[in-house]
């Protein structure tokens, strides 16, 4: 262990403000273990804190947490900012417990805590963040991590995450703070005496779940019944969505929903998927065994802060599981299709999507007549459009965004994805797709067959531990230095740094993007929320087949070229 290292755990042991059940924690690890908790603070990135749990400077923790908190305040405090932060809260371990010690910080700092009385989605946070005025929003969630995990994420005033600007400012904030006696702090009781607490009541979320609907699509008919049933099958993946997805299908008519019943209760250990992400087959492998009894036109599963969610339909006598970037096409199709059938389509609309999106995105837009904006990756970026359409008086004219990650939102209501929305307008269009005698499989394929077959793909390679972030910059500066000229026997036509901003017009990102022959592409960057190298590769074609097969070289040259 490095003596930095060792003089960090030192202080740990021997301050009288961390409890005994920390320090034998600390004292039962092996030196590697001790080395890993202390070599660095946990970083404050873009989305927030999100680390492993656990004692120690890289661990989230009541200190982690409360300090996080204490640097938030000052930088509050230091601003004209209204001095109210709304707080939720996901199923994860250690959840509750975090989200009422950031409300115990910022009472003591006289920065009134409003936070949801039981476990809410990230959206409904968003919500809440503008419904009540706040300077801030705090959501305590690591979204679809493994439940080792659990973070912190902030929003702004306007309900999205806060810009690069702002996570910057309350990073030297919280780096000011001590993280023993830095931080004030008055307890939940007193502070809810105080006023200084108070819990988010059920009208800011019954206003959330009207502002979901208001974005309804399909409605009922004169006799206040649905065109058109349709049978569902649920999983809440042990987290959030339950209450808010039920609650706003049973508005919009859908009530033949089936629960998973072994993911339907809030459980942060995630017993029956180790990676509770929809964008994993393991995860949704209950839903999909449930379908073959219930038979139902639709599978939906919603991460644990129910701000992702993924499908399965029926195709071929199975369940077929849709992309992320399918679902994005789909729905931008559908948004676009019914509001020019019912005269809903604003002036000069725009769409927003992620520039590692796919490109399909692209000719449907140019269909419709619509702007579509690429942005960073990250759906805070996609919030930030809609702040700006907002703030030229124009916010009608964002009609859909979405990114590759499972994430969609319809509206401005929120400013961040929207799993709830999402679920809704998922169900509605696949209800008015079947009243037309076709599944929502058949109807992808209509538009492959329109716009070609676009085939993506994404490869994830982990760099755990302390060597993992230098391992992972080293792999970056590589590239940079000797770009591939070749991937999969397609030359390397363009190569994009998304760090020159001048370039891209976006701002500065570890991005690398190799643009190939024949409408191919890889793009590579480190993950911001997790020690990983994401590749995200993409291949067009006039088949499926033959679009499978390149992007299937695709990524044989993408696991040579970090095996490298």
């Amino acid at each position: 262990m490095t003596e930095y290292c060792q003089k960090k755990l030192e202080r740990w042991l021997e301050s009288p403000k961390v409890d005994e059940h920390t320090k034998a924690a600390l004292r039962a690890m092996k030196d590697e273990e001790q080395s890993d908790c202390f070599y660095r603070d946990l970083e404050f990135g873009t989305g927030g804190l999100r680390g492993v749990l656990g004692p120690g400077d890289n661990r989230m923790n009541v200190y982690t947490v409360r300090k996080a908190t204490q640097g938030l305040a000052n930088y509050l405090n230091a601003t004209t900012l209204p001095k109210r932060v709304a707080i939720s809260y996901d199923s994860r371990i250690g959840s509750e417990l975090f989200a009422h010690e950031a409300a115990c910080v910022l009472a003591a700092n006289k920065i009134v805590a409003w936070v949801y009385p039981r476990l809410e989605p990230t959206p409904a946070l968003s919500f809440a963040a503008r419904d009540l005025g706040c300077g801030a929003g705090i959501c305590i969630t690591a979204s679809h991590n493994p439940a080792k995990y659990n973070g912190y994420k902030v929003y702004g005033e306007d309900g999205c995450q806060i810009t690069l600007e702002v996570a910057a400012a309350v990073q030297n904030c919280i780096e000011a703070v001590d993280i023993f006696e830095g931080v004030r702090r008055m307890s939940l009781e007193d502070g809810k005496a105080a006023g200084l607490i108070r819990m988010i009541g059920e009208d800011t979320l019954n206003r959330f779940i009207q502002a979901v609907k208001a974005q309804a699509l399909e409605h009922s008919d004169e006799k206040g019944k649905n065109v058109q049933p349709l049978k569902l099958v649920y999983t809440p993946l042990n987290g959030t969505g339950l209450e808010c997805v039920t609650r706003i299908l049973k508005e919009i008519g859908i009530t033949d929903v089936t629960v998973v019943p072994e993911q339907e209760k809030p459980d942060g250990n995630f017993p029956t998927c180790p990676y509770p992400n929809p964008e994993i087959r393991q995860a949704m492998e209950r839903g999909l065994a449930l379908c073959e009894t219930v038979k139902p036109d639709l599978l939906l599963g919603t991460d644990p802060d129910c701000d992702r969610v993924g499908i399965a339909v029926p195709a071929g006598g199975q369940y077929q599981l849709m992309t992320g970037n399918e679902v994005g096409v789909l729905l931008l199709d559908y948004v676009c299709r019914r509001r020019n059938e019912q005269g809903a389509m604003p002036k000069n609309p725009v769409a927003v999507t992620t520039i590692v999106s796919t490109d399909m995105a692209t000719p449907v837009a140019q269909k419709y007549g619509v702007e579509l904006r690429r942005t960073l990756t990250g759906f805070k970026f996609i919030g930030e459009q809609i702040g700006i359409l907002e703030a030229q008086g124009q916010a009608e004219r964002y009609i859909f965004g979405f990114e590759e990650s499972y994430g969609y939102l319809s509206g401005s209501h929120v400013r961040d994805k929207d799993a709830v929305n999402a679920s809704m307008l998922i169900c509605e269009m696949a209800r008015w797709y079947r009243q037309q005698g076709r599944t929502l499989a058949q109807a992808m394929d209509a538009l492959y067959q329109e716009f070609g077959y676009y085939k993506n793909r994404l490869l994830s390679e982990a760099f755990e531990g302390q060597n993992g972030m230098e391992t992972m910059r080293r792999l970056m500066d590589q590239l940079r230095k000797q770009p591939p000229k070749a991937l999969a026997g397609l030359p390397v036509q363009q190569v994009v740094d998304y760090r020159n901003a001048d370039v891209t017009g976006l701002p500065s990102a570890d991005v690398l993007e190799f643009r190939l022959k024949d409408d191919a592409k890889l793009m590579i960057r480190p993950s911001g929320t997790e020690p990983k190298i994401k590749l995200y590769l993409s291949a067009k074609a006039a088949t499926a087949e033959q679009a499978e097969e390149r992007v299937q070289a695709l990524a044989r040259a993408g696991k040579a070229l970090l095996a490298e």
